[in-house]
């Protein structure tokens, strides 16, 4: 067990301009000098300074099992003193599947590279979607994502009613299930969206997944920034963004510290954190699975940079983390999808529910950060 030096109040230390004046070393000596100047940092953090660019960066470089803990430490006194211990848990269900015309290479949904068990189907039924609605309630979910394949409900054609008859179910959702209804239609425009929120959406899902610079190494069909505008249109229409990414692509430490400094940039309030789980038949199905101890660094450090943020535990947390799921859970996250993702399984939600309770957190809706 590493003990926690105890940090002195030392906010004269802090420069009146927003930034830590924290120096920050090539490397440390001891772990002493490791934890004092993260108790600095974590002291600077809750008090609304901003961590560095250079700082994140310098923390990336920890390689030590010992040394990563020490940060998870950090980490999670950020996430009790900025969010406190209530875990926001959600689920999702896949309403349309397969044969998606964009060619995200994490994706066995793409019809350019169909993974071999991903299924393919239309959009399902409002009855069917609404009992998937009620399930989610049952197995303890305080929101439910309703997600969809393609480019997005901006590019429909004109003659399609998907769109009304999705609008049509978030209502029945809202008027026959305890659970709040979200959505991940794919790219929309702003009066899409302020549909979406006039129809009761409070929250929608669409992910940058990568930095800008390594984005096209992941996706040719479309555009980092035409990710980024759905963002603003969500923004612009009062609907919360949860917006995150996938660690684990190939992508550097740079990119992925420049992911979060977007998505701060961006003031979105929830950020889904997906491990990549290679998917059979996908351009990334050779990529060497994580190290759980590189996933658990990256959950600190995202939380540092984003420390009022809901973050959250996405695809891949059981096969990439194993037995190691709790930590993250007390290295930064507050929230986490249950049940099933797209397409692959989640542990059975009574054994999420048992993990919280080991850890003394509870389920429920998570602190919406608020932006000045």
């Amino acid at each position: 067990m590493i003990n926690v030096v105890t940090a002195q109040p030392a906010l004269n230390r802090f420069s009146s301009d927003g930034d830590l004046g924290l120096e920050v070393p090539q490397h440390w000596e001891t772990l002493e000098d490791l934890q004092i100047w993260l108790n600095r940092l974590v002291e600077g953090i809750i008090s609304g300074y901003p961590i560095s660019r250079e700082a994140a960066l310098a923390l990336s470089h920890l390689q030590d099992q010992e040394q990563i803990l020490l940060l998870c430490q950090a980490a999670d006194q950020v996430r009790q003193a900025c969010c406190g211990n209530t875990v926001d848990l959600c689920s999702i269900v896949n309403i349309k599947s397969g044969n998606c015309s964009e060619n995200c290479g994490f994706c066995s949904q793409s019809a350019h590279h169909p993974g071999q068990d991903s299924p393919i189907y239309g959009l399902k039924s409002s009855d069917e979607i609404v009992a998937h609605a009620k399930a989610a309630a049952e197995a303890g979910a305080t929101r439910f994502c309703l997600v969809s394949q393609g480019r997005g409900i901006k590019y429909n054609s004109p003659k399609s009613s998907e769109f009304e008859q999705i609008l049509e179910t978030v209502h029945r959702i809202i008027e026959e299930v305890k659970i709040k209804p979200c959505c991940a239609l794919g790219e929309l425009t702003l009066e899409q969206a302020q549909a979406l929120a006039e129809a009761g959406v409070t929250r929608y899902n669409h992910n940058l997944e990568a930095s800008k610079a390594f984005y096209p190494q992941v996706v040719t069909t479309h555009t980092w920034e035409d990710r980024v505008q759905t963002v603003k249109n969500l923004k612009a229409a009062g609907i919360q963004a949860c917006t995150g990414g996938i660690i684990g692509m190939g992508e550097t430490w740079e990119d992925r510290i420049d992911l979060a400094f977007s998505l701060r940039e961006l003031e979105v309030e929830s950020v889904p954190i997906n491990l990549l789980n290679p998917r059979s038949g996908t351009p990334l199905s050779e990529n060497p699975k994580l190290d759980p101890y590189e996933a658990l660094k990256a959950i600190a450090i995202f939380r540092l940079i984003l420390p009022q943020q809901i973050l959250r535990y996405a695809g891949g947390r059981e096969a990439i983390m194993g037995e190691l799921q709790g930590l993250g859970l007390k290295s930064g996250i507050n929230a986490m999808l249950i049940g099933h993702y797209l397409t692959t399984l989640g542990q059975p939600p009574e054994q999420d529910q048992a993990m919280l309770a080991s850890l003394g957190l509870v389920g429920g809706e998570a602190p919406v950060p608020r932006f000045s």
